[in-house]
């Protein structure tokens, strides 16, 4: 049988969208295997905050199928460094009888960042000599587009109209955005499927051929005349590293110290630590963390270390998740005795030395460091700092309680750019804002952390890109996915981890 299809349109009517695209939007893919029906899934996003869900948009519906692929897709703004919640709600438009709490079916979501294309094409298809399908007809063709993806995968982008009984079918033009066909990408595969059109939603498979915008954009010529063929058909960022230091004068029984340990709320520093960890901690595959501390009097016989595991086992300093990391700070408030000084040149150099060994851009490094604003080593930390600009990493500085920050400004680099021994940092990789200035006065600890979290966070990805950039480091096609391994690991990693400081006070 010879299956064939011609692009009977020229592609190049261009219009640009109406909508401007910000610097950053993401598109969100739905499909799913779920109960028999007329299906449509309901997406939610919640306030920065508060916890009220508001409805974002819902797809199409999807008549008769237990294995919905939506092509309507949602599109939204991405920011790094906030905590954007969403809800699926998959519904049923008629209501059919269940059983409450019984499991119904697996949810598929997909998400690509768009690029910044604004073209938009039109195009028509027909097809010459097609499979027939029905005992007692022809077939009813439609054609369904999946775009490719970075990890080989295919999103679905569009569906046609069904043409009835017909070997012979002309489809209406239509009009789609460059971007939902091949993310600007022109040579990125298109894939096109044709199926005959089944009442029950079991549609049957007549053939697909791949094809890609750069060839359908020379129009109706012999090289948009496609074979469909029946195949066998087989179903960096980065790794986040965070030290946190603590070191803060006081006892953490008594209430008048920053670490104090309240029945009812958290501390600053445990406020700041999970304002920033739970963001950054979906960047991390495992969410294993290495939380290590400096500036205390360690048991049993009252040494000063400015490197110490805070879950006390030195050999596996890492931690789970942001809630061990918690759990590591308190049990070690009741262990070791804070002590000064207050170095944070230890700290730094102990992250680049990691940092050095994976300058290939297949690892980043971030150091988080929750300070009361003394600083016992500021001549080195300076000189750390330097010393590690060229490196992939940058820090992250939260000051809490009440104390004049001058130290820490000077090192945040955004007014004059820090400088040691006539040396000036090759870029700005330190970031430092005040707690305080983020607290809300209604007592609303939630949004103070998300306050908090978004401005600390908001310079991490320009300092990742500039990193790559000035070495012409380009992503890799496999490092969409994120792990914790060690230094050495292949693919891009942002790595964490946790240090504590000096008599008292975490930075």
């Amino acid at each position: 049988m010879n299956n064939s299809f011609v692009n009977m349109a020229s592609t190049g009517n261009f219009d640009p969208l109406n909508a401007s695209i910000p610097a950053t939007k993401v598109e969100i893919t739905v499909s799913s295997c779920i109960i028999h029906g007329l299906p449509f899934c309901v997406l939610y996003t919640q306030g920065m905050g508060n916890k009220e869900w508001r409805e974002f948009g819902r797809t199409e519906v999807i008549d008769n199928t237990l294995n919905p692929d939506f092509v309507r897709k949602f599109i939204l703004d991405y920011f790094f460094e906030e905590r954007q919640n969403l809800r699926f709600d998959f519904r049923l438009e008629k209501a059919l009888g269940g059983i409450p709490g019984k499991k119904c079916g697996t949810i598929i979501v997909k998400a690509e960042e768009l690029n910044n294309c604004r073209e938009s094409v039109m195009m028509q298809f027909c097809g010459n000599k097609l499979d027939k399908k029905d005992f007692f007809g022809k077939s009813d063709p439609f054609l369904v587009f999946h775009r490719s993806n970075e990890d080989g995968t295919f999103t679905i982008c569009h569906k046609t109209e069904v043409v009835k009984n017909t070997l012979n079918p002309v489809w209406q033009a239509f009009k789609i955005p460059v971007r939902a066909l091949c993310n600007g990408d022109y040579d990125r595969t298109i894939k096109v499927e044709v199926y005959d059109w089944d009442r029950d939603g079991s549609h049957d498979f007549i053939g697909e051929f791949s094809t890609s915008y750069r060839e359908l954009s020379r129009g109706q010529s012999q090289f948009n005349v496609y074979e469909v063929s029946v195949v066998q058909r087989t179903n960096t960022l980065t790794r986040f590293v965070r030290m946190f230091p603590l070191s803060q004068t006081g006892n953490p029984a008594q209430p008048t110290s920053l670490h104090y340990m309240s029945p009812y709320q958290l501390n600053a520093y445990a406020m700041a630590l999970k304002a920033v960890g739970e963001i950054i901690q979906d960047y991390d595959s495992d969410k294993m963390f290495p939380a290590l501390g400096f500036g205390a009097k360690l048991p049993p016989d009252g040494r000063v270390s400015h490197e110490f595991a805070l879950n006390g086992n030195p050999q596996n300093p890492y931690c789970t998740g942001i809630d061990g990391v918690m759990e590591a700070y308190y049990q070690s408030l009741k262990s070791v005795q804070l002590y000064g000084p207050t170095n944070f040149s230890p700290v730094i150099n102990h992250v680049a030395r990691y940092a050095a060994s994976v300058k290939d851009g297949s690892q980043y490094f971030v150091l988080l460091i929750i300070t009361d604003g003394v600083i016992s080593d500021m001549a080195q930390t300076k000189e750390s700092i330097v010393n590690a600009s060229c490196l992939p990493m940058s820090i992250i500085i939260v000051g809490v309680g009440p104390a004049e920050f001058d130290a820490m400004v000077e090192l945040d680099g955004d007014e004059i750019r820090i400088s040691s021994r006539g040396r000036y940092a090759e870029r700005d990789i330190v970031q430092f804002v005040p707690f305080r200035d983020y607290i809300d006065r209604t007592g609303n600890h939630i949004l103070s952390m998300a306050r908090l979290a978004k401005d600390v966070l908001a310079e991490i990805p320009d300092q990742f890109l500039s990193y790559m950039r000035t070495r012409g480091i380009k992503p890799s096609p496999g490092a969409a996915a994120l792990h914790a391994a060690e230094p050495t690991h292949p693919n891009p990693d942002m790595r964490g981890g946790f240090f504590r400081g000096r008599g008292g006070s975490p930075k």
